[in-house]
């Protein structure tokens, strides 16, 4: 690997999603056979003891306490964004107009303004030969690759009906502190962006057809929280007592929303209205730790996926078994989405390896100078159907239709 010419990496953020992007970089060339050798070259972060913690953990070469720093550098092409949404829009537009790639973690931005600013940046430096890419990891799940593979195949006819549900339950104790993820200056929304834009990016790239409308319903359930505790994962244990300080919670905890799809050609090959889709995202769902799950119905067949049993995924095929119901496909075969390269077969993979495809997917699309997807363009959209379903809550749940 030593012979290959290095992509030098600049990573911004070090706690959850740098700890999994970090782990990426470092792993991806090991298992895969890349055109370009990753180097881990500098990681960011405000606190400097915090980042050099960080860096020694991780195995970054070098820190800086200023991201500006970490763009001005000649010896990075890669902008790696593991921040809160609220900066992802300075940091990435910087960093394409200095020529550096960029991968940015989702939801894009905070606002459709942003994401569209963003993108507007992405489409310009394109065109330099300087690529970006946002961080929709779940796309990298071998099963719901799989499933995007067997619908690209007409394997389920014309699809009718969408479901997705993204269920956790790390806030479920009205005690856990307020943390980043809870402010809706920094985050954006709660459960709508945080884990909710996932599904949406799932159900569009799989299914092929964009959310055109929404009807929505927004609930907070705890509206104040401990502002200091311990903070254990995402969440933790509030502090306790007398004097204890408490913030307000300004985000979602719980989204729920029916969705229209665009329509495309049925079996007939007419027109046809598009699917229907029901899409629920809440922190709350007691027992629930990270059900990512999504099901597609169509008129030859039917997926199902849950993310908690992630290498597998459920198929239906009507002509085939039409008493059958539900067959189980393990997706740890060589021929399966990006298994080949990892462990022999039934030994599955785990949530670590969605972000080393990532990378993967990244440096091979940077290295045949071709847009790496989802591009800030597909997020931009997933941006405009987060947007309309806060409108359309806002308004008695009115339907709200999604901005072109």
């Amino acid at each position: 690997m030593s012979d290959r010419k290095p992509l030098r990496v600049g990573m911004v953020g070090y706690a959850f999603m740098g700890a999994a992007h970090s782990h990426a970089w470092r792993t991806a060339p090991r298992f895969f056979d890349l055109p370009v050798q990753p180097q881990l070259s500098a990681l960011a972060g405000r606190n400097a003891e915090g980042v050099r913690a960080a860096a020694g953990k991780f195995g970054w070469d070098s820190t800086e306490t200023d991201w500006r720093r970490l763009i001005e550098r000649d010896d990075i092409d890669l902008i790696d964004i593991c921040t809160p949404g609220n900066t992802h829009a300075e940091i990435a537009i910087a960093a394409l107009e200095a020529g550096k790639h960029v991968l940015c973690e989702k939801p894009l931005a905070n606002s459709v303004e942003e994401a569209e600013r963003m993108t507007a940046a992405a489409d310009a430096a394109a065109a330099r030969g300087v690529y970006s890419m946002c961080g929709f990891s779940y796309r990298r799940t071998p099963a719901l690759a799989l499933a995007k593979r067997m619908v690209d195949a007409g394997r389920l006819g014309q699809i009718r009906h969408v479901r997705a549900q993204y269920l956790q339950d790390w806030l479920s104790d009205a005690t856990a502190p307020l943390t980043w993820r809870l402010d809706k200056e920094k985050s954006g929304s709660g459960s709508l962006g945080d884990i909710g834009a996932h599904s949406i990016d799932a159900a569009q790239w799989i299914t092929g057809r964009r959310i055109t409308g929404v009807s929505a319903l927004l609930e907070t359930f705890v509206k104040e929280r401990p502002v200091g505790g311990d903070f254990v994962g995402l969440g933790g244990h509030g502090a306790t007592g007398e004097d204890v300080e408490f913030g307000p919670v300004t985000v979602d905890d719980a989204a729920i929303f029916s969705a229209r799809f665009d329509g495309g050609a049925s079996d007939g090959g007419a027109s046809d209205g598009g699917p229907v889709g029901v899409f629920e995202a809440t922190r709350f769902a007691l027992g629930r730790k990270n059900a990512m799950r999504l099901e597609l119905n169509g008129t030859k067949g039917s997926l199902a996926f849950d993310f908690e049993d992630m290498n597998s995924l459920s198929f239906y095929d009507a002509a085939e078994e039409p008493d059958a119901g539900f067959r189980r496909i393990q997706v740890t075969e060589p021929e399966h989405p990006y298994t080949g390269n990892w462990w022999p077969v039934g030994h599955g993979l785990g949530y670590e390896h969605v972000f080393t495809h990532q990378v993967v997917d990244l440096i091979n699309a940077i290295s045949e100078e071709r847009q790496p997807s989802p591009s800030f363009a597909e997020a931009l959209q997933v941006q405009k159907v987060l947007a309309a379903v806060e409108a359309s809550a806002s308004d008695d749940s009115r339907w709200q239709k999604v901005a072109p």
